[in-house]
């Protein structure tokens, strides 16, 4: 009668180990979330005018 009841819970510890996985893997996401929304990144200095040579890039609209 034991090999049974153990052969009945052999799915209890890979549910526990997926669920922490989910788990681990929501808080990631939601840290990443949190830190992409409440942080605000400082201007970086890039060229305000047109340039003339290939390759010199510049922001379309400046927020500083």
């Amino acid at each position: 009668m034991t090999e049974t009841a153990g052969k009945s819970r052999g799915w209890v510890r890979p549910l526990w180990i997926l669920s922490a996985a989910v788990l681990l893997v929501l808080l990631a996401n939601a840290h990443l979330v949190y830190v992409a929304v409440s942080s605000q990144p400082d201007c970086v200095p890039h060229l305000k005018e047109r340039g003339g040579s290939p390759g010199a890039y510049r922001a379309a609209k400046s927020a500083c």
